[in-house]
């Protein structure tokens, strides 16, 4: 059979891939739908978000909301990978 250039393991690694593009596209549908239905509008209005304004000079730096981000991703990472590796 004629070589396509590919490593050994391509086929296994594209079958690993998709529950985590399943993963990813589930969150993304809800997300968004939160997003749509003003739910998530508090987001970015936490305690620490720092905003200064000055004249015509806006800064925002959302601390607080990324750090929230960070967590639950991380955990929604973890239980992903936990779940898949049983």
């Amino acid at each position: 059979m004629a070589s396509t250039g590919r490593p050994e393991h391509y086929d296994e690694m594209v079958k690993e891939l998709g529950p985590w593009l399943i993963g990813g596209g589930i969150v993304l549908v809800i997300a968004g739908f939160l997003a749509w239905t003003g739910t998530l509008s508090w987001f970015g209005n936490l305690p620490g978000d720092l905003r200064i304004t000055t004249g015509n000079v806006r800064i925002y730096i959302p601390f607080t909301s990324m750090l929230l981000i960070s967590v639950v991703l991380n955990v929604f990472l973890w239980l992903f990978v936990w779940l898949f590796n049983r």
